[in-house]
């Protein structure tokens, strides 16, 4: 299997076309030569450090939830130069996968949130732009917060936040990883117990308190580690390739 072929499947896959008011440029960011796919690279952000990693690891791709180019064009300069130089003088490609990434019902952040809980099966949940990205469901038995959140990896040192307003044992849950802390309105719309992010933010306390609703936030990075982990494993698992995933933590 080569580079380009393996970009190709990763595009089927996570239907990457059903999202074209996606502000990331999904799929190729960087396109390195045609090779043979020998070692593949994961991480949640494309940053300096990742993609100095992934080449110091001798990977061909480097696949990421966070990509270099967002919406209006930028300049090639300064950090971003250093970025994309780093990645080309190695030969290094980058692709990226943003909301594709977060909504999909296998593969996707939301969905292998759900799936480390122990869920079995989950609905849709969290409007975005016309499409629902997380994921709504039933725990398979009742749990406090904090055991939820020892399940998941989630701790103050990642930037997790838990603002404890509704029931001691929850057993409904609404999904929507990074940075989605504003969509706990529709978790307490559907009468949901708790509400899982990435990031909390100042304004939704009083709301959160007043209704009566968990909320737990497990930090921005956290929280999207998930989605790329799976693809490492589909990639080890069904194409046999090396892989390595690189863990940069935010602690945000």
């Amino acid at each position: 299997m080569t580079v380009n072929e393996f970009g190709e499947i990763l595009e089927k896959r996570l239907s990457i076309d059903d999202f074209p008011f996606d502000i990331s440029l999904n799929g190729f960011q960087i396109q390195g030569p045609d090779r043979e796919l020998k070692k593949a690279a994961f991480a949640v952000d494309a940053s300096f450090a990742t993609i100095d990693a992934a080449a110091e690891a001798s990977a061909d791709i480097l696949v990421v939830h966070h990509g270099l180019f967002w919406g209006s064009p930028i300049a090639i300069r300064d950090a971003h130069y250093r970025r994309v130089r780093r990645a080309m003088d190695s030969g290094l490609a980058l692709f990226a996968c943003h909301l594709p990434l977060d909504a999909h019902p296998l593969y996707g952040n939301n969905a292998q949130i759900a799936l480390t809980l122990g869920m079995t099966s989950f609905d849709p949940f969290g409007e975005y732009k016309g499409r629902k990205i997380g994921f709504k469901g039933r725990l398979p038995f009742p749990m406090t917060v904090p055991e939820i959140a020892r399940l998941l990896g989630f701790s103050e040192e990642g930037g997790m936040h838990i603002i404890k307003a509704g029931k001691d044992m929850v057993e409904t849950v609404g999904i929507i990883s990074g940075g989605g802390a504003d969509d706990v309105d529709q978790a307490i719309a559907e009468g949901l117990d708790l509400f899982i992010t990435g990031t909390c933010e100042h304004e939704i306390y009083h709301t959160v308190r007043e209704y009566g609703i968990d909320f737990l936030s497990g930090g921005h990075y956290r929280s999207e580690v998930f989605g790329v982990k799976a693809l490492k494993r589909m990639a080890e698992k069904e194409f046999s390739i090396e892989t390595v995933f690189i863990d940069s933590e935010t602690g945000l």
